[in-house]
């Protein structure tokens, strides 16, 4: 994984082997999706349906989960690589912070 410093945060670069795991997921929950669609449309017994959704949203967070630990690993990599001045140290960890902050709201 590869990052860069643009407007004061990190932006990522992965490679096509470090999207694989993260698409692979993706399209897991994309299948998940038209199968509730389909139950929806078929009337199916709504705690069946909610099990689905509840499927489909811990699959989002899982995958929530992931990229935030990408972006946390990537982070430090970039102030340790960076030689750890200080105004590194603080892109990182303020960047790091606002996608924790991001990832909390999700929650509420």
């Amino acid at each position: 994984m590869e990052s860069t410093v643009v407007d004061s945060h990190i932006e990522l670069r992965r490679s096509d082997e470090e999207k694989k795991p993260l698409l692979q997921r993706l399209n897991r929950i994309e299948g998940q999706v038209r199968g509730l669609k389909a139950m929806i449309a078929e009337d199916r017994y709504c705690l069946d349906e909610i099990q689905q959704v509840n499927a489909i949203t811990a699959a989002l967070r899982e995958l929530s989960l992931i990229v935030i630990g990408q972006h946390v690993t990537e982070g430090i990599r970039f102030a340790s690589h960076r030689g750890e001045s200080e105004k590194t140290v603080e892109i990182a960890v303020d960047d790091v912070m606002r996608v924790l902050r991001a990832a909390m709201r999700e929650r509420d």
